[in-house]
């Protein structure tokens, strides 16, 4: 597509001699532009990737795909359970009682969530049976109780020891509304990687939480896990046929819509705004190459006179103007690419450097910074700044072709 005589004279365009020092400052500016940009687009896209995926991962493994929602009266779940464990599309399928309650250990108090679930339930999630579990949840019944890393951080709580749930309206006696409390051990410290799991939820055996609620044996809902989760519209059809008009079945995405939607709207957002930089940087590319057709104008008009055509100008300018797009978008995919993948050591090692903390659990919900690059996006971004650099060049590589060699050797 370009001649050998076309690459060369625009390679020898991009050094600096000293009377175009000027003119390089602005394309190298323009280069690192270029790169700064794709780079930061690359690196945000997969941050938010990353976090959308761990959010999913998180709620999911918590909350499961699907929820058969069961009203307070409703004591005969059990038969809805064994329907939805035998619907076509069904993994895992388990009843779950949620509450409100206090906690109280050694003075402290806090409101707390309350789940109560089978012992065989909570061995069967990898949320909660993983690495990071201390203790076991082997023998969970009677007054027993799983409490996560971050409240037992708080509290100061260690496995084995005594702790004390309250209701505050649990008892009515003569003398009025008395509070209700009981007594648990601390049979297993569990770790979701998410702040608000973590800190703000515990567990307890089903019947024991049945009883603790005074709620009989009835249950809140019953979490379901799909074999794969793009069959969840047909799986959701089949329990509606399956299952009586009294219980509600509401899915992932509509349980937790608000929270995937404003990470998408984020992502969208900085998309947008990141794009800016390289948008930025094209016009620098504008701005150095009609200055150097400017300085090149007798170069321009002498090689015009020995044979070069308006069409080996255009050539030669849109060649220079494109190197500096196609090394920046390179560099910044390297820079992008090797940021993203390596941000969790990055994070903790500028953390140790400033002294401070750059990412809040509390705040972003998660413990580890996530990033997850999707090669398709990243292949979209250099698309985007190639194309952006190239409209950039083609106006000064044309007004440099359409150049007369006669009034430019006047000049």
């Amino acid at each position: 597509m370009f001649s050998i005589f076309e690459r060369t004279v625009a390679f020898r365009y991009l050094r600096s001699p000293k009377q175009e020092g000027f003119v390089s400052v602005i394309a190298g500016f323009s280069f690192l532009g270029i790169a700064l940009g794709v780079a930061t687009l690359i690196i945000v896209m997969a941050v938010m990737n990353g976090f959308r995926a761990e959010l999913y991962k998180k709620l999911v493994g918590m909350r499961g795909h699907v929820m058969v929602m069961c009203g307070p009266a409703q004591e005969d779940w059990q038969n809805a359970l064994d329907l939805t464990k035998n619907t076509k599309g069904v993994s895992i399928a388990y009843p779950v009682l949620e509450k409100q309650a206090v906690i109280t250990f050694h003075g402290q108090a806090r409101g707390i969530g309350v789940l109560g679930m089978r012992e065989e339930d909570l061995i069967n999630r990898p949320a909660l049976n993983n690495e990071n579990l201390k203790g076991s949840f082997k023998d969970f019944e009677n007054q027993k109780i799983a409490i996560g890393s971050r409240l037992a951080n708080t509290l100061g709580i260690q496995q084995g020891q005594m702790l004390t749930l309250m209701l505050p309206d649990g008892t009515k006696t003569p003398f009025g509304s008395m509070p209700k409390q009981g007594s648990f051990e601390v049979t297993a410290i569990f770790e979701i990687g998410m702040h608000e799991f973590d800190k703000n939820m515990i567990f307890l055996p089903l019947a024991t939480a049945q009883q603790f609620f005074n709620c009989k044996t009835s249950i809140n809902h019953i979490d379901i896990l799909l074999n794969d989760l793009k069959e969840s519209k047909q799986v959701i059809e089949a329990l509606y046929k399956e299952l009586p008009s009294s219980f509600q079945i509401v899915d992932w995405k509509h349980s937790d819509s608000q929270i995937f939607q404003a990470v998408q709207v984020e992502k969208n957002v900085m998309f947008i705004i990141l794009t800016l930089i390289i948008v930025i940087a094209a016009f620098n590319v504008i701005s150095s190459l009609i200055m150097l057709v400017k300085d090149k104008t007798r170069d321009i008009a002498i090689l015009r006179t020995m044979g070069a055509s308006k069409s080996n100008i255009l050539k030669i300018f849109f060649l220079t103007g494109s190197s500096i797009g196609i090394a920046g978008t390179s560099l910044g995919i390297l820079l992008g690419t090797g940021f993203s993948l390596n941000i969790e050591k990055i994070r903790r090692g500028l953390e140790k450097i400033l002294g401070t903390e750059l990412f809040n659990a509390e705040i972003y919900f998660l413990s580890q910074l996530p990033a997850k690059i999707i090669w398709q996006e990243v292949m979209l971004v250099a698309i985007m700044a190639l194309v952006l650099t190239f409209l950039a060049t083609f106006y000064p590589a044309y007004r440099a072709s359409r150049l007369d060699p006669v009034e430019a050797l006047r000049l």
